[in-house]
């Protein structure tokens, strides 16, 4: 049996993999902590880890998880840039899960488009106190709105899909055209015209706060600005700033530029709070999930089982077709 320590694991995670591992032959060690510095010595005795999208995965962590032996880190999820892919090579193999479910992320910021513009979680507060005036309700048509789609990946694609069914005028941003069906433009273009603007693209150095004081001072009054990829393609200040002098609209945000030490966790009780995640929690005109896009059955059982088929296959081969080159 091949061992291996899984991070940062929750309840609805261990269900599918406690249910395909055997199959796999692997034996899990769960443990709730994040895999960092700190943490990694826990997987002694492992021949690999398995890590999340808000572990600390940074030097000294792999220094720790070389030492032990081990050799391989399984990242299930898509997003790697929490890893230090750079210092890994030649010391460390990782794998990840290139894709899961595009529909259940692009359906959730369709949903959290819809929730937001349409005063949803107002009104069913509202309505649970049997308050049932509309004052304050009224959204906007998204028939004949433009969304600018920032990244044509598969969930952008999807995304992109779905609002073709609304009658929706497409433009779309990215380094690398895939989509001939889609009319493509440069980013700025994208500030100027789009009246909402979803973000669907990976983190990297060229793009992180691609929503900035700059790129926001060009959009239209109102806008409408989604996040369900990483919370650091939005600087918080900028957004901040523009939602109080309204020239942004709304903003629906399923991650968070510091979500690492809050998202997945219950911090009810804590009264220490991130000032700027609390200021964008007090505001009408923004909602916030926590990193729950990816979260449906169908995307669990696919992350678990790929997951499980890149170990095996690391370790039955010594590489893997989802290896991450440095």
């Amino acid at each position: 049996m091949i061992k291996v320590a899984f991070y940062d694991t929750k309840p609805y995670e261990k269900e599918w993999f406690e249910s395909f591992a055997e199959k796999y032959g692997i034996s899990v060690k769960y443990m709730e902590s994040k895999l960092s510095e700190d943490t990694a010595v826990l997987a002694k005795g492992c021949s690999a880890v398995c890590a999340f999208v808000n572990d600390e995965i940074d030097k000294n962590a792999i220094d720790v998880l070389v030492s032990l032996g081990i050799s391989l880190i399984a990242m299930r999820c898509a997003g790697y840039n929490n890893v230090d892919i750079k210092y890994a090579k030649d010391k460390i193999s990782i794998v990840r899960v290139p894709a899961y479910s595009p529909y259940a992320v692009a359906e959730h910021a369709v949903a959290m488009l819809l929730c937001l513009n349409r005063k949803l979680h107002k009104a069913y507060i509202r309505t649970r106190d049997y308050n049932f005036s509309l004052n304050g309700m009224t959204g906007f048509d998204l028939h004949q709105k433009t969304v600018g789609v920032v990244g044509t990946g598969k969930i952008g694609r999807v995304f992109a899909e779905i609002c073709r069914g609304f009658g929706m005028k497409i433009i779309a941003y990215d380094p690398y055209p895939s989509d001939e069906s889609l009319e493509y433009a440069n980013f700025e273009s994208i500030c100027k015209k789009a009246d909402i603007i979803s973000l669907h693209c990976p983190l990297t150095k060229e793009n992180k706060h691609i929503i900035n004081k700059e790129s926001i001072e060009l959009m239209k009054k109102g806008v409408f600005i989604i996040n369900t990829s990483r919370g650091a393609l939005i600087d918080s200040d900028a957004l901040i700033d523009g939602l109080m002098s309204k020239k942004i609209g709304y903003a629906a945000l399923d991650v968070y530029e510091e979500e690492g030490d809050v998202f997945f966790e219950d911090m009810s009780d804590v009264p220490d709070r991130d000032e700027k995640l609390a200021t964008l929690l007090s505001m009408p005109n923004v909602i916030i999930t926590s990193h729950q896009a990816f979260l449906t059955n169908e995307a669990l059982e696919n992350i678990a089982v790929i997951t499980l088929e890149n170990i095996k296959e690391f370790f039955e081969s010594g590489k893997c077709k989802n290896e991450i080159q440095s």
